[in-house]
């Protein structure tokens, strides 16, 4: 996955930030399959789920949206006999694709807020917010998709 993530021109800045983003999800997986079955199982669960992580990274990073979403929908269209509609499941991924640094942006800004007033170590002080200014993106999102007649799509 390293060589992949060279390949596909990622600098090991990049590397290692998917590294540190996925260091406490490694850290704590590590300790329950130690717990669960031993050191050397934890290590090739954590080390292929890195992997996993590292390699999707690669492709995120080397794969134009607009020709991923074009290869979804090409991919389902033999699935149009049997109800799917393709151009929706683009549109899901879309949607799911462009949310993603919505949420990230969300959160950061809940944080920041939350550590101003002194909260920082308060869940309810970032989960609350969060949630609600999630929902209000999703619901503001619902009418975007509806003032332009997707609404049934």
């Amino acid at each position: 996955s390293v060589a992949l993530a060279l390949l596909a021109g990622m600098r090991s800045r990049e590397i290692l930030r998917v590294a540190r983003g996925f260091a406490l999800v490694a850290a704590l997986l590590f300790a329950f399959q130690t717990w669960q079955s031993g050191w050397q199982q934890a290590t090739e669960v954590v080390g292929g789920l890195f992997a996993l992580v590292l390699a999707a990274s690669a492709f995120t990073a080397s794969t134009a949206v607009a020709d991923l979403l074009d290869t979804v929908t090409r991919a389902l269209s033999p699935l149009r006999r049997l109800g799917v509609r393709p151009e929706r499941v683009a549109l899901a991924f879309s949607l799911v694709i462009t949310s993603i640094p919505t949420l990230l942006g969300i959160a950061h800004e809940t944080r920041a807020a939350a550590k101003a007033r002194g909260l920082e170590r308060s869940p309810r002080a970032l989960l609350v917010p969060f949630a609600l200014r999630t929902v209000s993106h999703a619901q503001l999102t619902g009418e975007a998709l509806a003032a332009r007649g997707l609404a049934d799509y």
